[in-house]
């Protein structure tokens, strides 16, 4: 079934399949109920994948690929994050675009309007961010 898992599995030595769960996670309002009725883990915490299981055992859990032009970049090791640093500075050299502006997200999404994005702007107007943000509404207008 396309966007229904059969199984959750975390660091598999030989995994079933190619997929991996990035740690993006969008959940309904029962959310917070379930992970209520949840126990800690032996680490003493909830866990996400638990909240997980718990949605997949009610044949609720679906999932959304990830298809080409994303990317997941794991940040676990002071290596991994060095190389993470690199790619999206790369990328938002070469492309002049930021990766993950929430300000630009809500914008292009209609979220909120120029006006707001003007607003959160405005404490950051000395620095590089706060200049991205008015050239987006800039070039929107």
């Amino acid at each position: 079934r396309r966007g229904r898992p059969l199984s959750i599995e975390e660091k598999p030595a030989a995994p079933r399949s190619s997929l991996a769960i990035p740690g993006l996670y969008f959940y309904d309002r029962d959310a917070p109920q379930i992970a209520a009725a949840l126990s800690p883990s032996a680490r003493g915490e909830l866990e996400i994948s638990d909240v997980n299981r718990a949605y997949l055992a009610a044949g609720r859990l679906t999932v959304e690929p990830l298809g080409r032009g994303y990317a997941w970049l794991d940040t676990g090791t002071h290596e991994a994050l060095a190389q993470a640093t690199a790619f999206v500075r790369t990328i938002e050299e070469r492309q002049g675009l930021m990766i993950a502006c929430p300000e630009e997200i809500a914008l292009r999404l209609g979220w909120i309007d120029a006006e707001q994005v003007l607003r959160l702007a405005e404490p950051m107007r000395h620095n590089a961010y706060g200049a991205y943000l008015r050239a987006l509404v800039e070039a929107e207008s």
